[in-house]
Order: structure tokens, then C-alpha cells, then sequence
């Protein structure tokens, strides 16, 4: 969508190096926003905001670890020291175990918690300040469907994005009438390299006789997430949603 203007605002998506991520920094750029993407992997951040910056976007990658707390004040120190403020912050970055209840330790659950729902505390935290400062400001939180429909494969990882999502709820009331909205987009499967490449893999590896990707996304569709469409998400769609909710035109 083209309808959003963002000119001016600065929004920092963590995870933002591909997949998803990539997809919403992109998306946020074309409504004009100024980008900051942050990812651990310095080869993948470099490759992406290259590709940015080849679209004509203003776009600066920090690499970070999220999960690390040092790591979050470096990120946001370059940040602040690059534009000058952070209007909108995405917290994208998550990761998936897929420990089931007898394999998952302790430790495995402090894991999850710490990238999923801690990452992202970490930052509003640090960022809140000074959006009540400017009296504006955005944070949007990727969740999953597995808040409220999860399954058995990971229940630590699902435990850690529903309290990210129940976050969400607590902190609009905290920052209700201060011009910040807080959001969460949960959506179910989504279409990117990644997902696409795993799946195609997954019909070489059982022996699928379709090999395109409509009849791939198809059966996995049925089996996984039935919808009217018969499809799953795309980035740009999820990204679209994310630009609404960062809109200027929505009041706080």
C-alpha cells in the first residue's frame, strides 16, 4: 500500500536483516519512514541494507543480539546518535525451539523468554522515555497465532509470545493518553524465503508429487492452517498491516 505517509518518523524493526523483518523495514521505507534494522549476523545485515539503500531508502543496520542487554544499548545508542530519536519500534525479532515438554529444561525456557519476550521488553523500556517526551510514538509487537491456538511441539516458545502479547495489553493502558499506541500482529503462517525454501524441502523429503509452490502451499494449508484463501500470508501484507498501525492518521 501506498496510502500511509510516514516521512519523517524514524522506526527501528529488529530482526529486520530478511524474511519478515525485511519486509516490514521495506515496507515502512516506502511510506517514508527512516529504517533502522538490527539482525546478528553482520553478512545478512550488510546484504540487506544494501538493497535497501539500492531502492533509494535512508536505512541503518546495527548488529545486535537482542537477547543481550548491552547489545540493546549499543543498538539504541547508534541509533539515537545516527537520527536522532526512535518514533516506531517494531519488535520482530522472535526464534522457535521445538522442544516438547519432556525435552525442555530450564534453561530452555529462560531461552525463549529472553529472545521473545525480554529482547522486546529491553527496548520499550529504553524508548519509552523519550516517546513521551515527542508525545508520539508506535510500538508494534510480532506475536504469533500460537498465543491463542498453540500446540504441543513448543510449548516454551508459545508460553514466552503470549506473555509478549499480554505485554502489549498492560503497557497501552500504562502509556493510555500519552499519544503511544502499543499493538500486537499475530498472524498465522507467512510467506518468506525461508518459510518457502523449508517447505519445498519438505516435499522433496516425503516424496510430495507436486512440486510447484501453489500446490505445495495448498496441502500445507489444509493440513496446517485452513483458511478461506487457501494460502498463507505474504510479507507485504503483514507489512501493509504493520504501516496502518504506524500511521500518522491513527489517533492515540
Amino acid at each position: 500500500m501506498d496510502i500511509f505517509d510516514l516521512t519523517g518518523k524514524v522506526a527501528l524493526i529488529t530482526g529486520g536483516n530478511g524474511g519478515l523483518g525485511l519486509g516490514i523495514a521495506r515496507g515502512l521505507a516506502k511510506a517514508g519512514a527512516k529504517v533502522v534494522i538490527s539482525g546478528r549476523n553482520q553478512e545478512k545485515l550488510d546484504t540487506a541494507s544494501a538493497q535497501l539503500r539500492e531502492e533509494g531508502f535512508d536505512v541503518l543496520s546495527v548488529r545486535a543480539d537482542v537477547s543481550l542487554e548491552d547489545d540493546v544499548n549499543r543498538m539504541v545508542q547508534e541509533t539515537v546518535d545516527h537520527f536522532g530519536r526512535v518514533d516506531i519500534l517494531v519488535n520482530n525479532y522472535g526464534t522457535a525451539d521445538t522442544y516438547r515438554w519432556d525435552e525442555a529444561d530450564t534453561d530452555a525456557w529462560l531461552d525463549m523468554y529472553q529472545k521473545n519476550l525480554l529482547s522486546a521488553v529491553r527496548l520499550i523500556r529504553l524508548l519509552t522515555p523519550q516517546m513521551r517526551e515527542l508525545g508520539w510514538g508506535r510500538i508494534i509487537q510480532l506475536g504469533t497465532i500460537g498465543s491463542t491456538q498453540p500446540n504441543a511441539l513448543r510449548p516454551a516458545y508459545y508460553a514466552a509470545k503470549s506473555a509478549l502479547a499480554s505485554v502489549a495489553v498492560t503497557l497501552s493502558q500504562e502509556l493510555a493518553g500519552t499519544g503511544i499506541t502499543v499493538n500486537t500482529v499475530s498472524p498465522g503462517l507467512i510467506r518468506t524465503p525461508e518459510v518457502e525454501a523449508a517447505f519445498r524441502a519438505k516435499a522433496r523429503r516425503e516424496g510430495w508429487a507436486e512440486d510447484d509452490w501453489a500446490s505445495i502451499e495448498s496441502r500445507i494449508v489444509a493440513a496446517r492452517f485452513p483458511n478461506p484463501l487457501n494460502r498463507i500470508a505474504s510479507r507485504t501484507e503483514v507489512a501493509d498491516l504493520v504501516c496502518f498501525l504506524a500511521s500518522e492518521d491513527r489517533k492515540s
